[in-house]
Order: structure tokens, then sequence, then C-alpha cells
């Protein structure tokens, strides 16, 4: 597709007029619009004025690819943004677009290539390209045609390039540092669904137990409490919050129930359900470990484990559903599969074939590394929809496939994986945000700040600088009684911050990064 953007930029003349945009002819591609949208006032914030163009992109016989390209009117930074999606995606993420043209950017998003009013993956039933378009080609799609479009709005090219998303968008922005190397300079990848075939095997497997032996959510209290009061203190500070929750060593057995069920006891099936979700699924055959179980110390916490994997009504978690429509419609194309059904060995090896396309888990990175683009990922800890220790599986495979086959255009000299890749954890924080702990540090923030307490800033100065980001600080609350707000820093993974042993628990000030014991 790289000849239609060539072919593109050559025929248009300089700084087109947005409405103009509309008549340009791309192969494969209807722009359905183009037209100037003032300055308006959503959700309590400005959105400049822009032009705002919708197309549509048919690569095969079979795509529908909606995109949207928003330029902003004046005060462009020179740069170009492309914002990921979330879920199944099946609509342009549009409050993303907003926040990067508010920040300057020229922006497109995509919905990935279907409609989400087809509920879960229903319209991959017998349409392979549509899975397809949804894994990976509606990103390269988008960024073509946003990139010829930036050419013929401003009569130049974007002087930097950059892919932010969380969730299905992490997902989308390792596939972009996999597959397309050379389309970005910068990539944040948050709380990244990457291996998205074994993630969504963990929710089978947490349903499974679930609906053999439910835990209510009335019980939940009771079990960060347990948690907590077990693993607190294993990072020198009594906050509510685990610093690294792979240390807590903790043994549901001491919650089982001794005279009677109550809310602050569990029973001896339910002790055997919990132990199995923070275990995570392995194959019965092998004893191996499919995915990463989910991590304790905020079971209880809002938006966690309630409503993503135990509901009132089991099959509304959000577990249920995704793990459902993944292997019903995506894998199996049978709507009418149950979920009981899966077994761990054969159905998931199935699944890794059927759905390739939709996994960014190759950790060959040596062209976006040779390229000099800079990937930024962050997770954190309270995250109950994909689990924290997934981002330090994938972060390890590419440190080690790295040492391993070091880059050849670099003279076969090994480099560091931080020199272009750095992940950090965030303790409490949930999934993209919210929760508890040190849970903002700029993601998503429509405002520029500086590269301590923005992470799009930071990645910013690391690609235009060659400044490398040495910690974060995020903002937040304990997870005491009462809550407390903090600071904390984040720091470079693998790196963990301590308490230097004096001075204020809840400021940045009294941390530091050092090296794990």
């Amino acid at each position: 597709m790289k000849w239609i953007l060539i072919l593109t930029a050559g025929l248009l003349p300089a700084q087109q007029p947005c409405e103009q945009l509309s008549k340009l002819k791309i192969e494969r591609v209807s722009i359905t619009s183009a037209q100037m949208v003032p300055a308006a006032t959503v959700s309590s914030a400005t959105v400049p004025a822009h032009c705002e163009v919708k197309l549509t992109a048919r690569p095969t016989s079979d795509s529908e690819i909606r995109i949207e390209v928003w330029l902003p009117a004046e005060g462009w930074n020179g740069k170009y943004q492309q914002v990921g999606n979330g879920g199944w995606a099946g609509a342009v993420p549009t409050g993303s677009l907003a926040t990067a043209v508010r920040r300057g950017y020229a922006a497109a998003g995509t919905d990935d290539g279907h409609d989400k009013s087809i509920p879960g993956a229903l319209w991959a039933v017998g349409h392979p390209e549509k899975l397809i378009d949804f894994g990976h080609r509606a990103l390269r799609e988008t960024t073509l045609h946003a990139k010829a479009l930036i050419r013929a709005y401003y009569g130049k090219e974007a002087g930097r390039s950059y892919f932010v998303g969380c969730s299905d968008g992490g997902r989308e922005a390792l596939m972009e540092a996999q597959r397309y190397p050379e389309d970005f300079d910068g990539i944040i990848a948050g709380a990244p669904a990457n291996d998205w075939s074994t993630l969504f095997t963990t929710f089978v497997w947490n349903q499974q137990a679930l609906l053999k032996d439910p835990i209510p959510p009335a019980k939940l209290p009771a079990i960060q409490k347990a948690v907590i009061a077990a693993c607190d203190r294993l990072d020198g500070v009594t906050d509510g919050l685990l610093e690294d929750p792979r240390k807590c060593q903790f043994e549901p057995a001491v919650l089982t129930c001794k005279s009677g069920d109550s809310a602050d006891c569990l029973t001896a099936p339910q002790v055997a359900t919990l132990r199995k979700i923070y275990q995570g699924p392995h194959n019965p055959r092998t004893g191996s470990r499919i995915h990463a179980g989910m991590a304790p110390g905020t079971e209880a916490m809002a938006g966690a484990w309630v409503p993503w994997m135990i509901a009132p009504v089991q099959e509304n978690s959000l577990q249920y559903m995704f793990g459902s429509s993944y292997y019903g419609h995506a894998v199996f194309e049978d709507p009418k599969w149950d979920i009981k059904s899966l077994e761990f060995d054969a159905d998931v090896a199935y699944g890794l074939q059927k759905a390739a396309a939709l996994n960014s888990s190759s950790p060959d990175l040596r062209s976006f590394r040779a390229h000099g683009g800079k990937l930024i990922q962050y997770h954190g800890w309270g995250d109950a929809a994909i689990p924290a220790a997934g981002s330090i599986d994938y972060y390890e495979r590419v440190n080690a496939f790295l040492k391993r086959y070091p880059d050849a255009r670099a003279n076969g000299t090994p480099s560091d994986t931080q020199d272009f890749y750095r992940l950090f954890l965030v303790p409490g924080m949930g999934h993209c945000g919210g929760g508890l702990g040190p849970r903002n540090f700029g993601q998503g923030s429509a405002t520029v700040g500086d590269a301590e307490h923005d992470v799009l800033t930071a990645l910013e100065t690391w690609v235009e600088k060659g400044q490398a980001p040495q910690r974060l600080i995020g903002t937040g609350v304990t997870g005491t009684v009462p809550q407390q707000p903090l600071t904390r820093p984040l720091c470079v993974y693998p790196q963990v911050v301590r308490y230097r042993g004096s001075g204020d628990v809840n400021s940045a000030a009294s941390f530091s990064c050092v090296a794990p014991e």
C-alpha cells in the first residue's frame, strides 16, 4: 500500500483547503466527508477548530475500515499522533482524537474494520479478512492515509509520528512496533492486550472456576483486607499498596470458614477458585503456564474484580463476555459455543493458530530499534482486565531475544534494551488508569506537562532530545482508610521504589528507584 501514499502525495498541491480534501482520489478509499469543525466545548474542555476528514478504506473485497483524521486549523505542533482503540473496537475513538488535537497534534483513529452494533466478535464469523483488519491491517491503512492527508492539508510531512494506545490500543501499539517498525518514532503501549489469544484464555479459565464455585462480590473486601495485612509491609511502608504483588505469598486457605459461611470467610471450594484465579491458566497435559494470573491486593477496588471478573449474574462479567466472544466467534465461529467446554490444550493451540493476526507477541523489535524508535510501556498492578505480569513477561522476552540476536545493522553489537524500550509498573492502578496508588502520570491527558509527570512529554523528550525517562512521578491516593493523597516515583523496570527511611511516606521525595533485591 506504500505506493498509494507516494502517488497521492505527489499529485497534491500544497495546502489544500479542508473541503477540497473530499475530492481526492485514492484507490480503494472513499472519502465520505471533509469539513471544518469550529471550536467547541465537549465535557467541559474546548476542542480546537479542526478539519475533520472521514474515509472508508476497502483494501480487500470484504473490508470496510472507517477512519477519521483530525487536522488542527491553527497551532499544529508539526507532529502526527495515531490513537488506539479498546476492547473489540467497532467505533472511531473520537475522545482520544480530541485529546490529541488539544495537544496540537494532527491525529487519526479507526474503528478497526467493523461496527460495534454487532455484538462481541460476531462480525468475524465467516469473515476472515475482517479479523485481519481488526488485528493489524486497519492500523496500517490509517497510518498511510492520515499521513497523505497531512501532506495535502499542510503542504508538508509531519515532523514526528507517535502512536498512543491502551488495552487493545496497547496491543495495537506493540503491533505497530513489530509489523510496521518504521511508521512511528515513538510509541506508548499502555496495559497491552498483546497476547490476545492467551489473555482471553485467562478469561475463560477464571469464568470456568467462578461458574463452578462462585465468589460473591460481598466477600472481596475480606480477601483484599487479608492480602494487604499479609503483604503491605514488604515494600517498607504501610499504605494499602503492593509495590510488587509477585512477592506476596498470600495463601487463600487462611480465609477458610471455621464455622458456617459468611462474608468474612471462604468455603473450601471458594478457596480453590481463588487459588486458580491467582495462578492463571495452565495446560493440563504439560503443566506449563498459558498466561499470567491475576495479581493480589486490589480485589475489592472499584472497577476491578467487579465488573471485570465477577458479577451478580456471572454471565454479565466482562471477562465472561470477552472470553465467549473470542472463542465462540473469532476462533470456533459458533455463536452457541459454551464457555464451560474449553479444553486448555488443543483448543488453546487451535486458537493461537486461527487468530494469529490478533497477537502482537513477537519479541523481535530489532527493526523498530534500528529505525530509532522509542517505546514506553506502562501497566497497573491493580488491572483486573489484563494482568500486569503479562507486560513483564513480554519485556523479558524482548530482552532475551535482543541479547541472543543483535541487530546486524548495528554491526552485531548488542545494545541495552532500555536504550529504546522502558517499562513502568504502577502499584494499585486499575485498567489504563483509576484505582489506587500513583495512578495519574499524564496518560490520556490533553494538557502538556513536564517529562516527569506526563508520559507523552517523556516520550517526546526521549525521541526529540535523546533524553530517556529515568522515572515518572504519579499522583493519586493511598489504599488505606481513610485515603490520603500521595505522589510516588514510578521506576524503570526492573528497578523498584524504596522508602528512604525518613520523610513523608506520601511524598515522592521520600522514595528512590533502586535495583531489586
